[in-house]
């Protein structure tokens, strides 16, 4: 396996070793573009939000993160020109993401493209996905370091599939790694890990995301010990799952020796269409990008964890997930 020392971020390549503290699991601004441009919402202003986005990044500089992974791929209202206005008036790394956010169907756009269909042609997904990682987002020049895919209640439904196996291919081809949405109480990141590993994927290459919102401890040790990364990256959803539990469970899982399997993050915006400002700052006031450094990991450090338990999960762990490594078919061997 080739690794690839540099990462892609809205600002041109990043070397591994200077990404420092990384939130691997974030979003910028999400939203929905068919009803923002038809029926905006009466707390979307784009100035004052691209502005309150500068300022919390600026504050989690503050408070020592240096890199900040933005999820926000396709069929979440991705805008990367918006996001770039924000990356170029803050010191931290912006990373942007490829991939398709669908938990059921695709658009009818997509059950007319691809092999086979009523416009014959090579499958859509892998060349938009290769486009945004290898010549950059919308003609951005911003190139994608991360690949998204999603399962949720509906499971692998034909569409979730079909965007699973373009990124695999898309994986193949870039280096770029994977990193899942995940239904926890369904316990399908199993089907998520087991199908990429068939689809020719190393679990190495992937990060099940959102197991901080599960408290079994076999089901995480089961995909860890198969060699992948989980994400315990809703910090702040305590509408899902107190943070005094996910706390609980990382410390555990560090007793048990799994430091190198673990990246924390928030699954926070700065604005989401989902659950906009207001509604969190009633129920989810810890619901933000700084909760890690400024809560999570005192309460870490409480609780029993090392300095290098977090340096390993916030520092050392995304470096290596983030950086591309390049096997099998197209692979080319770095300087």
């Amino acid at each position: 396996m080739t690794v690839v020392g540099e990462v892609q971020t809205f600002k041109g390549p990043v070397d591994i070793d200077d990404l420092g503290t990384t939130l691997i699991h974030e979003h910028v601004f999400v939203g929905d573009t068919e009803l923002d441009l038809n029926f905006p919402h009466p707390e979307w202003n784009e100035p004052k939000l691209v502005d309150a986005a500068v300022a919390g990044l600026e504050r989690l500089w503050d408070l020592g993160v240096r890199t900040v992974v933005d999820l926000t791929v396709l069929g979440l209202g991705r805008d990367v020109t918006r996001v770039a206005a924000v990356a170029a008036r803050t010191k931290v790394n912006l990373v942007a993401s490829t991939g398709y956010y669908t938990a059921d169907v695709l658009p009818p756009y997509f059950h007319a493209h691809g092999p086979g269909l009523l416009v014959d042609e090579p499958e859509p997904l892998v060349e938009m996905f290769v486009r945004d990682i290898e010549k950059g987002v919308a003609d951005t020049g911003v190139r994608a370091g991360m690949l998204k895919v999603v399962t949720d209640r509906p499971g692998m439904t034909p569409d979730v599939e079909r965007v699973m196996v373009a990124a695999a291919k898309a994986h193949q081809q870039t280096g770029v790694p994977i990193t899942t949405h995940t239904h926890a109480p369904s316990h399908n990141g199993r089907d998520q890990l087991a199908f990429f590993i068939r689809h020719g994927v190393a679990a190495e290459r992937l990060i099940i995301g959102h197991c901080g919102d599960s408290e079994d401890l076999d089901y995480l040790r089961e995909l860890m010990d198969a060699g992948a990364t989980i994400g315990m990256d809703r910090f702040g959803m305590e509408h899902v799952l107190p943070d005094d539990r996910r706390v609980r469970t990382v410390l555990e899982l560090l007793r048990l020796g799994y430091a190198e399997r673990m990246v924390l993050s928030h699954d926070a915006a700065f604005f989401s269409r989902v659950t906009p400002p207001s509604w969190r700052a009633e129920h989810t006031p810890n619901w933000h990008m700084e909760n890690i450094p400024s809560r999570i990991v005192p309460q870490l450090r409480e609780g029993g964890a090392t300095e290098q338990d977090v340096h390993q999960m916030l520092v050392v762990n995304p470096a290596r997930l983030l950086a591309p490594a390049l096997t099998g078919h197209g692979a080319r061997e770095t300087p």
